[in-house]
């Protein structure tokens, strides 16, 4: 996989729009990831109020 990264990175034609493909998708893999993260924190959090106003 990183042959084929440095292969389109050497590139000229197109190196634009793959560059910002590349930076979406991490952008996307890092948001998705956070928010699952910062999810289960708040379900935690939630339950955790939850149960002591019972």
């Amino acid at each position: 996989m990183l042959s084929i990264f440095r292969r389109l990175m050497k590139s000229e034609k197109g190196a634009t729009a793959i560059e910002y493909t590349l930076i979406a998708a991490l952008i996307s893999v890092a948001a998705i990831t956070s928010l699952k993260l910062v999810g289960g924190s708040v379900t935690n959090l939630m339950s955790n109020v939850a149960d002591a106003m019972k």
